[in-house]
């Protein structure tokens, strides 16, 4: 599993494009695994058959742990280091796909190395404790540091961060505390990770009050060519419940990080919540012109692009609210460009990729910025780099008939507007009661660096804004 960056330790396993017995070439795709910030194809970069797939679909593996071998062929690559395989099983022949460099990582433990997708892990001079023979052949590979993904090594004990004496059972810190919350005794649990360390998958399998015995075993096993390995992994972790009165479902990826990120936000910053209502007709009529327009032809025109461009002209008018809270200087810093943040559902949880100097954007730029960013979402092919250095975010819970709410700021910024449902409604016009659509904007702040009066003018313009359009160009 390589390093993608961002402080990321794990990842998971969402598909694989390729079985064992397959050829493939270098720079070829070969699976897709979910950080907790998005989902990111991985390529190989070696030319040879697959060997063996160590984890199934679904499965989370830490970065560092091999997670594929590949027989590179040819007579580049010894079959299997003598030492280390002769330590766990003599008799058991190591997997052909040890690229050149694992007969010197004991020799070069220093530096970072390039894997999959050009990062790297920082090589380990901690030599692994000797344990018991294995029973397989995944079991039996070596577990020297890791230096590059396609060598056949394991490093549970690396990134352990300890290694355990005696017959203590081999579990990660995180393992070992679901353990403890579900009352799981780790001696009792039946191993299926590499080098027979416990997984979150068996910590489940032992506390469900019918385990069943065949999904933990594609775990490991090199699977036929012919039978996808990831088809027994989601029941052990997910349904604990036989009488089907509960089901658990794992907190991981987008939706452990979306749930960090939100708990630290809301205790974090001092959120303030402001509400206005407002007659939105005269914007949803430019929404109808705006779809005939020429200019706007092929383009998608709905009232969030102009509540965007709304939200734009309010920042410049108010560049205050545009901005940031530096903790560790104990700075307000302010932001002149503004990176607009759309809060998106997807399968996989909320995401708020934003759109980079959406201030310096066109009407129609904004709006091809829009739909490209809300397609990639629910695709879930949203980079970790479209989700960074927001400064201001749009949620859109009308689309879901809901009025209003009180949302939480994204970790970073000062700001985020809530748009409620657009409905038709009695409404005074012209001082007379008329039928006109109407909607009700909310506005959270960082009340350490947004006071009530800038919150209170930036929400007052945009509502302003939609109500006459036309300050679209006035106020521009």
């Amino acid at each position: 599993m390589p390093d993608v960056g961002e402080g990321l330790t794990e990842a998971e396993i969402l598909k694989w494009y390729v079985q064992p017995g397959d050829t493939v070439e270098d720079g070829q795709i070969v699976c897709e695994v979910e950080t907790a910030k998005a989902a990111v194809e991985l390529p190989i970069p070696f030319d040879g058959t697959v060997h063996e797939l160590r984890f199934p679909e679904g499965t989370t593996v830490d970065v560092g742990q091999v997670i594929i071998s590949v027989n590179v062929g040819g007579g580049a690559a010894p079959e299997a280091p003598a030492a280390p395989v002769a330590e766990a099983a003599p008799a058991a022949p190591a997997p052909a796909a040890v690229a050149p460099a694992a007969v010197e990582e004991e020799a070069e433990p220093k530096g970072r190395t390039p894997v999959l997708v050009g990062y790297g892990v920082a090589a380990s001079s901690t030599k692994r404790r000797p344990r018991k023979p294995a029973t397989d052949t995944a079991q039996a590979a070596p577990a020297a540091p890791v230096q590059a993904a396609p060598v056949a090594v394991s490093v549970p004990e690396q990134l352990n961060g300890h290694a355990p004496a005696g017959a203590r059972p081999l579990a990660k810190p995180p393992v070992r505390k679901l353990a403890k919350d579900l009352g799981v005794d780790l001696a009792t649990v039946t191993p299926t990770g590499p080098d027979g360390i416990i997984t979150r998958e068996d910590v489940h399998a032992a506390a469900a009050p019918a385990p069943a015995p065949v999904a933990p075993a594609p775990a490991l096993a090199p699977a036929p060519a012919a039978v996808p390995a990831p088809t027994a992994v989601v029941a052990p972790a997910s349904v604990v419940s036989t009488d089907a009165r509960e089901t658990r479902v794992p907190v991981k990826g987008v939706r452990k990080a979306t749930a960090a990120a939100m708990v630290g936000s809301a205790f974090t910053a001092p959120h303030v919540t402001e509400f206005v209502t407002f007659d939105i007709t005269r914007t949803m009529k430019l929404v109808e012109e705006l779809k005939s327009d020429r200019d706007m032809a092929g383009l998608r025109v709905n009232p969030l692009l102009l509540i965007a461009k709304a939200v734009l002209v309010a920042v410049k008018r108010n560049p205050e609210i545009n901005a940031a809270w530096d903790e560790a200087a104990q700075e307000i810093v302010l932001k002149h460009y503004v990176n607009l943040g759309i809060a998106a559902a997807t399968p996989r949880g909320l995401l708020v990729p934003n759109i980079k100097d959406a201030h310096a954007q066109t009407l129609p730029e904004l709006s091809a910025s829009l739909s490209e960013l809300v397609s990639t979402a629910r695709e879930g092919k949203t980079t970790p780099a479209a989700m960074q250095g927001g400064t201001f975010t749009i949620t859109n819970v009308g689309v879901f008939g809901v009025d209003t709410g009180t949302p939480i700021l994204n970790p970073g910024e000062s700001a985020i507007l809530a748009v409620g449902a657009i409905k038709l409604q009695p409404w005074v016009h012209k001082g007379k009661v008329k039928p006109r659509q109407v909607t009700t904007l909310a506005l959270s702040f960082d009340h350490r660096l947004v006071d009530g009066e800038l919150g209170s003018k930036f929400l007052a313009d945009v509502a302003a804004v939609l109500e006459q359009p036309k300050r679209l160009i006035t106020w521009a």
